[in-house]
């Protein structure tokens, strides 16, 4: 319904006795919000103090990060799940709720002046979030889903601010890792649907909304590259480490990061820096269909139609998509 403006207000007490308004007001200040009840005691006593503004606890980063650790230490080592005395039968039950706190301190944590507590935490709890989907850490069929927890606008958070805060160089040496071990072609859901997975999207798009700027492209392709030289170098030794960037094994890891790898092949074609396009095609840390769909379309596109037919007779097919919110 439409409010009374001032007037229609006002015409409306002149046919009110006193005891009726003071009626009216006594109810307003017993049923109404705090905010109401301040407004009518200041009313009351004029010449009083004035209520002041509530202001928001000030964020302890390092006290933040320490509870994530412990949370995220707890997880990993089953007593979620088992009968731990170090977490009680009722907050075992109660997991969904302790992560979505943590992850509003994180992102409280992120405004700090300084940020490394803030992204560590942040990370930790997204690296958590990324293995909830292939390990079971509590008592849930899809974790990510009962938690609320939109991983990808988590992601976005953390990587803005790091951007914005420490430049690219510096952007591209911690995010080029994570976009490794994080991206994932079917989002963060178990299941695939619900209202998680609706809100969800791909991490390549969060990376284009990112990287206004040309030359970022590069940077953060020489990052990637790196990356992906640290997980091939790590997977030769059989690394037992949990998540999907060590264990997945090169086909899985390639179908992860098609979506962005097309976007590389499309900003890095033509360019001074087409050679990481070489570099990526040959890369012993990607495989798969995928991968030989990527040689394809580059070869096809410098012309080479013999080694993009040689491609394609070798089972290469079109990426799916990824996540969409």
């Amino acid at each position: 319904m439409d409010r009374m403006d001032r007037e229609q207000f006002f015409a409306r007490l002149v046919a009110l006795d006193e005891e009726r308004l003071k009626k009216a007001l006594w109810n307003l200040y017993w049923r109404g919000t705090a905010t109401v009840r301040q407004r009518i005691e200041a009313e009351l006593d004029p010449d009083g103090p004035r209520p002041r503004r509530k202001e928001p606890e000030p964020v302890d980063p390092e006290g933040i990060l320490d509870e994530v650790c412990d949370f995220v230490a707890l997880a990993r080592s089953g007593a979620y799940l088992a009968g731990d005395r170090r977490v009680s039968p009722r907050e075992r039950t109660r997991w969904r709720f302790t992560f979505q706190r943590l992850v509003k301190d994180a992102e409280r944590a992120l405004s700090d002046d300084d940020l490394s507590a803030g992204a560590e935490a942040m990370t930790l709890l997204l690296d958590l979030a990324q293995e909830m989907r292939d390990y079971d850490y509590f008592r849930s069929e899809d974790p990510i889903e009962a938690a609320r927890v939109v991983v990808s606008d988590e992601v976005s958070l953390l990587w803005s601010r790091v951007l914005d805060r420490l430049g690219c160089a510096e952007f591209a040496r911690s995010a080029a890792p994570q976009l490794v071990r994080w991206e994932s072609k079917y989002g963060w859901t178990r299941t695939g649907f619900g209202r998680v997975r609706e809100q969800e999207t791909s991490l390549t798009v969060v990376l284009e909304r990112l990287l206004t700027v040309p030359d970022h492209w590069v940077t953060f392709t020489d990052g990637y590259l790196e990356a992906l030289d640290q997980v091939a170098a790590r997977t030769s030794g059989a690394s037992s480490s949990p998540g999907r960037s060590f264990n997945a094994s090169p086909d899985q890891r390639t179908g992860d990061l098609a979506e962005w790898h097309a976007i590389l092949l499309d900003r890095l074609f033509g360019g001074n820096a087409e050679d990481r396009l070489d570099r990526l095609a040959g890369h012993r840390a990607l495989g798969g269909p995928n991968l030989t769909y990527f040689q394809a379309q580059l070869a096809r596109r410098r012309g080479d139609t013999v080694a993009a037919r040689r491609s394609q007779t070798e089972g290469a097919s079109p990426p799916g998509p990824g996540p969409s919110g």
